[in-house]
């Protein structure tokens, strides 16, 4: 009887599940109706699917200096990716873009509430 690679079959489900999450966000980003829901879409599952996806690699890897590559190569994924979507979204705000479905702005319901003392 042939001894079961756990390696291997961690390393596949980590990498099916990834794939799953990126196809999910990029289904997402493609149904999505306005560009908040859409950063939205990608921004979750841009995290979890290339972490994933990596974290296969690392395991197939084993301990060397390529899964040190890799895990730098996760960590900056984590820190990039929230911080595009931010910039992102943000001048998109700036730019006065609204969300589907958003009621207009007024600027007389404001008033009221600068002018009350706290």
């Amino acid at each position: 009887m042939a001894a079961i690679d756990w390696a291997s079959i961690l390393t596949w489900i980590l990498m099916i599940s990834g794939s799953f999450f990126v196809l999910v966000g990029g289904i997402g980003v493609l149904r999505m109706p306005d560009l908040y829901t859409r950063v939205h879409s990608a921004s979750v599952t841009e995290i979890l699917g290339p972490f994933l996806v990596l974290a296969g690699l690392i395991v197939q890897s084993g301990v060397s200096l390529t899964s040190g590559k890799l895990l730098a190569i996760m960590l900056f994924l984590m820190l990039t990716s929230p911080t595009g979507a931010y910039a992102l979204t943000n001048a998109a705000q700036l730019s006065g873009l609204r969300p589907r479905g958003a009621r207009p702005l007024n600027v007389d319901e404001f008033k009221d509430q600068e002018s009350k003392p706290s």
